[in-house]
């Protein structure tokens, strides 16, 4: 393989910025454009050398650095690596890094030294996805859910599971190859228990999926009400910032709002959306229009009303788009109305859950919060000990095993001979096989890895 360069920090101004070169002329390029205030030539793994990165033509110094040497195979790609570390913005780094291409090394593609670490070993394809999500976390949740995928946690258990099959497809192959020592009846018990201990795990992962989703996407809500009801009031009492223009007059909110908060360590995108009325308004009705849209998107709508006004047909229209979905209803205002009054029974006859506030107070808005926590059991999703699977390419092929392992069990159920049976269960081994990268297509790969940053 050719040795790689590239910038591993964001662009931008900085303390310190940080060039990778990976490959095995690593040391032979670093030699050429960095002077070591100490004159030792020796190179040990895990040391740093101080010094200065010059222009080998001109001898000219373009920045003091501090470089890092790593040993093949103990680095992060298994290869001879370096980090230059340089000081931070945008003109020095691509400086060095001009000089690293013109001494040899090739500009590296988006996830070029993690697609390395695959190819040469040191992590599966998992483990490699798990980086980026890493990267990209934006919750302590989803961090550390993706951190449990990099050690291995995701691994294991497809490791587990394939173990179990493998056990017993041993017996299948001496069942098929050696049929006259007529052991398939004792093969075919094998095979199901087998089957059915396989299925049972394979379902438990895809049922983590759920929670995964939460995890990794966080959970969309909208807030859907009549103009004026208090959406944007609400929108602002959650995010307890003056995000969105409050008004008395109606129509203010033309286009919808997203906003991003986070409750108990999971994403919470709250979409604050038009006033939804019979408007005649061409710029209004696109928001209604909008509005009704991300209605039918979101994983829960906070349908809100104005509790010191009476029901109309504009709250009507918001009672018949929650009515079989998942939703909250909020009455708001209510330090406009006596304590005891009551609620319309076109709301209670809903059976959601009802909460009381006054966004203009803040009265209720923690409630909401633990409302929503209770929906969506947030406090009851543990990722310190549990494997959740959050990734959509892998709940897919889990879903993929799980269809071959009740192929295979009908098989064995309708007297199938054991060579039909194993090609259902060579296909378990297959998917499971994507999900860690064992034979994977290179297109996959290039997908996957694609997705990353440079210098990752």
């Amino acid at each position: 393989m050719s040795t790689i360069a590239a910038i591993s920090t964001a662009p931008g101004i900085g303390g310190i910025g940080i060039i990778r070169l990976s490959g095995e002329n690593t040391f032979n390029i670093i030699e050429k454009i960095f002077i070591p205030k100490n004159k030792n030539k020796e190179i040990k793994g895990y040391t740093f050398k101080y010094g200065h990165i010059i222009n080998p033509k001109t001898k000219e110094i373009i920045d003091e650095v501090l470089v890092s040497y790593f040993i093949k195979p103990k680095s992060y790609t298994t290869e001879n690596m370096c980090e230059i570390n340089s000081h931070g913005g945008n003109i020095v780094m691509e400086n060095i890094l001009e000089l690293c291409l013109e001494n040899g090394a090739e500009l590296a593609e988006p996830g070029e030294f993690t697609k390395r670490a695959f190819l040469n070993g040191r992590i599966d394809l998992s483990q490699a996805e798990s980086i980026i999500d890493i990267i990209n976390s934006k919750t302590q949740k989803e961090s550390k859910a993706s951190v449990k995928q990099l050690e291995g946690f995701l691994s294991n258990k497809i490791k587990s599971i394939k173990d179990k099959i493998m056990d017993v497809m041993v017996d299948i192959e001496a069942d098929i190859d050696y049929p006259e020592y007529n052991l398939e009846g004792v093969t075919e018990k094998k095979a199901e228990n087998m089957l059915i201990d396989v299925k049972k795990d394979l379902t438990e992962l895809k049922n983590t999926f759920d929670n995964g989703k939460i995890i990794k996407d966080g959970i969309k809500i909208a807030i859907i009400g009549k103009p004026n009801a208090g959406k944007s009031s609400l929108l602002n009492a959650l995010l307890r910032e003056d995000r969105a223009i409050v008004s008395q007059y109606k129509g203010t909110t033309r286009d919808s709002i997203e906003e991003l908060m986070n409750i108990d360590g999971i994403p919470i995108k709250l979409i604050d959306t038009a006033g939804i009325r019979n408007a005649a308004d061409e710029v209004e009705k696109i928001g209604i229009k909008r509005a009704k849209e991300i209605a039918n998107d979101a994983d829960l709508l906070i349908a809100i009303f104005d509790i010191s006004d009476k029901i109309d047909d504009e709250d009507l229209e918001i009672i018949n788009l929650i009515k079989d979905r998942k939703a909250l209803i909020v009455l708001n205002k209510i330090d406009l109305v006596n304590e005891d009054f009551k609620i319309d029974d076109r709301l209670l006859s809903l059976n959601k859950r009802i909460i009381k506030i006054s966004a203009l107070n803040k009265d209720g808005i923690e409630q909401i919060n633990k409302t929503i926590s209770e929906i969506f059991k947030i406090n009851e999703i543990n990722v310190d000990n549990e494997v959740i699977v959050t990734n959509t390419r892998h709940k897919n092929l889990i879903n993929k095993s799980i269809e071959s392992t009740n192929n295979a069990l009908k098989s064995l159920q309708n007297n199938m001979p054991m060579d039909i049976v194993a090609i259902d269960i060579k296909s378990i081994l297959e998917n499971l096989g994507e999900i860690t990268g064992e034979n994977v297509s290179e297109n996959i790969i290039n997908e996957i890895f694609s997705k990353f940053c440079l210098g990752k």
